[in-house]
């Protein structure tokens, strides 16, 4: 809690009635059902119920004391929302959610944290909270929003990608915000436009521009070289076709076998574009060509094993019409 809140507190609570026995629990039942189960000291404090009112909860047993200013209601045990508030009570003036867990509270699903990650600016006094990664930071990313204080999705996302573990989960959490409709290409973009230094720049600006513009992030230059590292001739990129649902445009081919190739951006995962992604392909095996998928951050974090795959389907195909 911020100084100025804990000055207030005092004000306040001289002013209002304390509360006793049933009217108490009624009101921190209340109170701590919006934090997940957990309440602030200093907004008991502000609600009529002091430092000895909670003292007689906490001998009763029916309040347990998790931090220096976190009180749980009922039971000790603490679920996922309460565990957050804490971290951000305990962990100091300022605190906020940031990265994975910032993006979790948000609403992103398919990736469970092994910590909760909180930042705070690196001035403030701080204490270390068990299963609590702090970030202290000269300039720590604004608050949004209503509720517990975290960082806007897209910054918390970009500080996920850099304190992930390895550049697959990098790529990941870069991936999942997007998939999930939690934010669009274009807010990503503008917030990976404003950071001037980060770990694994170089490999985020290529998955940044690959989830947000798709197969047209990957050059035709870049996509060519992985070609020939794998001993394969010049493919066609931006193959034309001539399908029943009229004209297409394939990514890459090699039309003297027969082989397509298609490259699927971040946002091929969205909407309806995997339903015109499948009649498209299976357009082209109708045709009597064989189409190989590759998402194009596989070509960032595995290309040898795709382009090997790549490979053998062309020598297998040459061979079949030799």
């Amino acid at each position: 809690m911020d100084e100025a809140i804990g000055a207030a507190r005092h004000v306040v609570a001289a002013a209002r009635p304390l509360a006793y026995g049933g009217r108490r629990r009624e009101i921190a039942l209340e109170l701590a059902s919006d934090c997940g189960g957990v309440v602030h000291r200093a907004t008991l404090a502000l609600h009529g119920i002091d430092r000895f009112g909670v003292r007689n909860e906490v001998e009763s047993g029916r309040w347990f004391k998790v931090g220096r200013h976190t009180v749980a209601i009922g039971t000790p045990e603490l679920g996922e929302v309460a565990l957050r508030w804490r971290a951000v009570w305990e962990s100091g003036s300022g605190s906020r959610l940031d990265g994975v867990s910032a993006l979790v509270a948000g609403g992103m699903t398919g990736f469970t944290p092994s910590c909760i990650d909180v930042s705070l600016p690196a001035r403030n006094r701080h204490h270390r909270v068990d299963g609590v990664r702090m970030h202290l930071l000269r300039r720590p990313a604004p608050i949004v929003g209503s509720g517990i204080p975290r960082v806007a999705l897209e910054m918390a996302m970009i500080h996920a990608a850099q304190w992930a573990v390895s550049d697959r989960q990098a790529a990941l959490l870069i991936c999942l915000p997007l998939q999930q409709r939690l934010t669009s290409a274009r807010r990503i973009q503008l917030a990976w436009r404003g950071i001037q230094r980060s770990a694994r720049h170089e490999f985020l600006e290529t998955v940044v521009a690959d989830v947000t513009d798709g197969a047209h992030s990957l050059g035709e230059l870049d996509f060519a070289r992985m070609a020939r590292r794998a001993g394969l001739p010049p493919p066609t990129r931006q193959a034309l076709r001539q399908g029943p649902r009229g004209r297409v445009y394939l990514d890459v081919a090699w039309d003297e076998v027969g082989l397509v190739v298609e490259i699927d951006g971040g946002h091929h995962a969205l909407a309806l574009n995997s339903v015109d992604d499948a009649l498209r392909q299976n357009d082209r095996v109708a045709a009597g060509e064989s189409v190989i998928r590759i998402p194009v951050l596989g070509l960032r974090l595995a290309a040898a094993k795709f382009m090997g795959q790549v490979r053998g389907t062309y020598d297998r195909l040459r061979r079949h019409r030799s």
